[in-house]
């Protein structure tokens, strides 16, 4: 996964490029609990590229149409 810095963490509208949603699509799945965890820094929500892999992963493995066509 590549961010547009070699970090660790990536910001807001990096993870809506990344998922194809808005920004605004991710500070609502962040406040609802479905996005992956985000910390404040400033007026930043930083996301650990690490915690976003895991959250895509899990998203992957409990969606039967993305299992399916793993398997194929």
């Amino acid at each position: 996964m590549e961010t547009s810095t070699a970090s660790r963490f990536m910001k807001t509208k990096e993870l809506a490029v990344l998922i194809r949603k808005s920004p605004e699509a991710v500070r609502q799945m962040r406040h609802r609990g479905e996005g992956p965890v985000g910390t404040r820094h400033g007026r930043d929500v930083l996301y650990a590229v690490a915690d976003v892999e895991r959250w895509l992963a899990a998203k992957t493995a409990g969606d039967p149409l993305a299992q399916r066509a793993i398997a194929a």
